[in-house]
């Protein structure tokens, strides 16, 4: 078989056990596309060696006949997840030279389960940001250019570097993780399927914190069966994170039959936003009309609260993340500033802090710190609490009156160039979010499918929003609609 690395995790897996190839010539065929692939600047710690390792050892376990779905498939993983011996930085020059001696929960199931890391994934520093660019590795860039135009593209963020390795095939999946969108923003942006669970359905220990009421990993794959096969694999009740659900985890693939006769899909009055271009109008209209061919029902719902949705997420994400960071002091690990004679311990903290964060980082934690601080906390952070209740009550209002899942673009646009945003208000990159941070407000799952391509050749995306921990009858949706859209398109290789 010839170019390994493009095919989905189910192609390889049926190949794998057909004794057509090997986790050996997958990982060979993955790593030679990552050499080639350096311009896209996804992969920032390769791990050649551990990624052929686990292969053989894969590949005896294949022959045992006793092997998992996800048994020799070769992965990257994102740079928020600690991985044991390899460097965990989370793009961030304050956690340079850190190898943790741990591995986190994700990243050791799917080892457990036999699939392969490859290496580490470009990301936003601390997962902060919606394009890649404030990674301390530099940009990850986009596979994906707009017609004749050589202008490099974000592949979104925070996930960008997960986004842009597995829709250029350096890798057959990827782990990504979400706090308000930044699995399913970037899978829009590069035309690939990525999925946020229910809060509390994958665990976050040893995943690096941002916000911790927020924060869910997930799968970024080729297409939906492959999520199903990946986040099935991701999940499970972890005693180490104590916000993780004690479920059982059902076999997801096996609920992926398209049949959503008789499915009730809401469509959202609120999410019809002024200025929204007309190509994702249209599209949303589009995947609408093919979910009802389908022989689901459309039903208007109002969702009364999402207007309100981007500024609470702007404060409670940054409070969050003000106490998070506060543990990155230069003391036990990472980067310490060099300090002048008569420096004290202050001085090291402000130093350190102040080298070791970019502006995107330091931006938010002085945020979270003001709203945080007395005299403005009921002001502010407890206010946006109540407001989250109240966003996460429309969902609960709208699910009892049963509606199966919801139906809204995935973002306000297409993939913008690297650069264009330097310039502009920080609100505008927010504005990025704008579809996807009431999922993480509610703790709902949510998945982003590429439904199509804009005028200039850029894919779209549509995203389902889905009952809490019925991910399995939401892919199954996701899929109803991955099946009518029939995205196929690929970005042309430049690279």
């Amino acid at each position: 078989m010839s170019d390994l690395n493009t095919l989905t995790l189910a192609q390889a897996r049926d190949a794998l056990r057909k004794g057509e190839t090997t986790s050996v010539a997958l990982t060979e065929a993955c790593l030679a596309a990552i050499e080639g692939a350096g311009a896209l600047n996804a992969f920032v710690h390769k791990t050649p060696e551990i990624a052929l390792e686990r292969a053989q050892a894969a590949d005896v376990r294949l022959q045992s006949g006793d092997a998992p779905k996800m048994c020799g498939l070769p992965i990257g993983i994102k740079d928020l997840f600690c991985t044991k011996g390899v460097p965990s930085q989370a793009a961030s020059h304050i956690l340079e030279g850190f190898k943790p001696e741990y591995e986190s929960t994700v990243s050791q199931q799917l080892a457990d389960a036999g699939a392969v890391m490859l290496g580490k994934l470009n990301m936003d520093e601390f997962a902060m940001g919606s394009s890649n660019e404030t990674s301390c590795y530099g940009n990850a860039v986009n596979p994906w250019r707009r017609g004749n135009d050589d202008a490099a593209l974000t592949p979104g963020g925070s996930s960008g570097g997960s986004a842009a390795a597995v829709a250029a095939d350096l890798c057959l999946a990827a782990t990504g993780t979400d706090t308000g969108g930044s699995i399913r923003q970037p899978a829009a942006f590069v035309g690939i399927t990525g999925i946020k669970p229910t809060y509390g359905r994958c665990s976050r220990w040893g995943i690096v914190a941002f916000a911790s009421s927020l924060d869910q990993a997930g799968p970024m794959t080729k297409d939906v069966r492959d999520a199903a096969i990946m986040l099935e694999a991701m999940c499970g009740h972890d005693p180490k994170d104590s916000t993780s659900a004690e479920l059982a985890v059902p076999d997801f693939e096996a609920m992926l039959t398209g049949d959503i006769r008789g499915k009730v899909i809401g469509i959202p009055r609120e999410y019809r936003m002024d200025g929204m271009p007309e190509e994702i109008e249209a599209l949303w209209q589009q995947g609408t009309e093919m979910l009802r061919a389908a022989g689901a029902e459309i039903r208007d719902i109002s969702l009364p609260h999402t207007k309100y949705a981007l500024p609470t997420y702007y404060v409670i994400a940054p409070a969050e993340a003000s106490s998070n960071l506060a543990r990155y002091d230069g003391v036990r690990y990472g980067h310490r500033a060099k300090l002048a004679q008569g420096d004290g311990i202050t001085e090291m903290y402000e130093k350190t802090r102040a080298e070791g964060f970019g502006h995107e980082v330091q931006r938010r934690v002085m945020v979270g710190t003001y709203v945080l601080s007395a005299g403005f906390y009921d002001a502010y952070y407890n206010r946006a609490r109540k407001v989250r209740t109240l966003i996460k009550k429309d969902f609960e209002d709208v699910f009892a009156a049963g509606v199966d899942a919801i139906l809204t673009p995935a973002t306000p646009s297409a993939a913008f160039g690297l650069g264009e945003m330097t310039d502009a208000d920080p609100v505008q990159m927010y504005l990025n979010d704008v579809f996807t941070v009431t999922v993480n407000l509610a703790g709902l799952p949510g998945v982003s499918v590429p439904a199509g391509l804009d005028k200039q050749g850029l894919p779209l995306g549509l995203q389902l929003i889905g009952r809490p921990w019925e991910e399995g009858d939401l892919l199954n949706t996701a899929y109803a609609l991955e099946q009518a859209a029939g995205f196929v398109a690929k970005p042309a290789k430049w690279w």
